[in-house]
């Protein structure tokens, strides 16, 4: 092998790192730019515009926006969940995406588990429940 060569998991590796970039960077800019409340560039919760009701998922493009803004008590306030589950979110991406999983296999089986799942389904179901309650 060339020196110069890139190995085929490195230059997969270095294609899944640009792209999540781009679309990161371009993502960003968008929810940076637009607010979620005025703007008709973004979909409205199907959920919410049948029932009434928010899905734990409501508030989330809000919450970005003001994330972004640095507003962090309006972030919580839109979907306090999205932001708690920040730091499990971004460790559950860089397990899957970034060698982590290799690195790290005992985190991995713990955030993976069918315990881990329950809990999280549990906290989802909880949370929706108690959105709509308040």
């Amino acid at each position: 092998m060339d020196s110069k060569t890139i190995p085929a998991g490195k230059y997969t590796y270095i294609r899944r790192l640009l792209g999540i970039v781009i679309l990161l960077i371009a993502g960003g800019i968008l929810y940076y730019l637009f607010s979620p409340e005025e703007s008709s560039l973004f979909p409205q919760c199907p959920f919410y515009a049948v029932t009434g009701l928010d899905c734990p998922g409501c508030g989330s493009q809000r919450a970005v926006h003001h994330l972004l803004h640095l507003q962090i008590k309006e972030a919580f306030s839109s979907n306090p969940l999205l932001i708690i589950a920040i730091p499990y979110i971004l460790t559950c991406i860089y397990l899957e995406y970034f060698g982590g999983k290799e690195q790290y296999p005992h985190i991995r089986q713990s955030l993976y588990s069918r315990k881990a799942i329950h809990i999280v389904l549990l906290v989802i179901i909880l949370f929706w429940i108690g959105r709509n309650l308040v």
